[in-house]
């Protein structure tokens, strides 16, 4: 593996409910090498998201420490934290979250827009315009700019996501289910589109995904199992088990 760009110690993550305390993640280690494609997959509930929020740093660990090229990013100021968010993290969501009263212009600006007060805004909104509009291009929707969310696909929502989430050119791509909403087809072409960032863009793609047909094109999987990371033999297990308590 390449030299990480992101790694785990002991990670936890326990959520309380009233007077009940609910452990999601359970020590977890683990290393994300720089420009590769990453895959957590594992049974709905066992903690897939609640680690990709902790990793990007939506969401803070109870124990253990997440580090950024060796720098422990929780024991850092909660500015450092947001401005390794604006400025290294692009993450994709499952269920897109395009605002509906902007074009799918407006909607890919709006990080450039986030990183920039109001009078500094005026200065370099006439570059940010031109670098959305290239990265629509890029996703193949240049023919689709100024119409507004409603009035795209699902799998073309799901590109526009990824353009906003690639516009200021992040080091790393977080992406939560991206393909959950959507048919066979336009899954797999979100996929590749994630893949390639790696591959061919030395992107470092971290995806969590519950769909098995993606793990012969991760360059790593990470299998989680009830907070924890297990080795592929016994994932496979667990999926044959829960896969017979379905059946029954």
């Amino acid at each position: 593996m390449s030299e990480p760009v992101l790694r785990t110690e002991r990670l936890c993550r326990t959520y309380r409910m009233g007077r009940i305390e609910v452990p999601v993640l359970k020590g977890i280690d683990l290393s994300i090498g720089k420009g590769t494609f990453t895959l957590i997959v594992g049974h709905s509930g066992c903690g897939k998201s609640t680690l990709l929020h902790v990793l990007s740093l939506l969401d803070a660990p109870t124990e253990g420490r997440v580090l950024y090229d060796g720098q422990d990013a929780f024991a850092e100021s909660s500015a450092w934290r947001q401005r390794v968010r604006n400025r290294r993290i692009g993450f994709v969501f499952q269920f897109y979250h395009l605002l509906p009263e902007l074009t799918v212009l407006g909607n890919v600006m709006l990080p450039e827009l986030i990183g920039h007060g109001p009078l500094a805004w005026l200065g370099v909104r006439r570059d940010a315009r031109e670098r959305a509009a290239r990265m629509l291009d890029t996703v193949g929707l240049n023919d689709r700019m100024d119409f507004k969310p409603s009035r795209l696909s699902g799998g073309e929502r799901q590109r526009a996501a990824i353009a906003r989430a690639l516009v200021h050119d992040p080091e790393i791509v977080f992406a939560d289910e991206p393909t959950g909403n959507l048919d066979t087809r336009a899954g797999w072409q979100v996929f590749e589109m994630l893949r390639s960032l790696a591959i061919d863009r030395g992107k470092t793609v971290v995806m969590v995904t519950h769909d098995n047909r993606f793990i012969p094109e991760a360059q790593q999987v990470l299998y989680l199992e009830d907070g924890r990371i297990v080795d592929a033999e016994a994932a496979a297990r667990l999926a044959l088990k829960h896969e017979r308590k379905g059946l029954l």
